[in-house]
């Protein structure tokens, strides 16, 4: 089982980078097809939250981008401030 790998890091602690090599770890380990039934069932339970929150990071990311204010003719000239509770 997963527990018995030695302790896994808090998936909300993990940045974007960290989360998606986790990610992968999980996903080259499930098609393996090597690990028992029970832990293939928590490492996909593990990397369905690795997806979600690399897609949490990724909408915030994009969130800020889409934040950059533009001129008339569509050159960036500052931002507005970002509401990391609406992403």
């Amino acid at each position: 089982m997963l527990a018995s790998m030695g302790t896994l890091p808090d998936i909300a602690a993990l940045s974007f980078e960290e989360a998606l090599k986790a990610l992968e770890d999980v996903v080259r380990k499930l098609e393996s097809g090597e690990a028992p039934l029970d832990e293939s069932i928590e490492l996909y339970a593990r990397g369905d939250a690795l997806r979600a929150h690399c897609q949490k990071r990724l909408d915030a990311a994009q969130a800020r981008i889409e934040a950059i204010v533009s001129d008339r003719d569509g050159k960036p000239v500052g931002t507005r401030p970002f509401d990391e509770a609406s992403a």
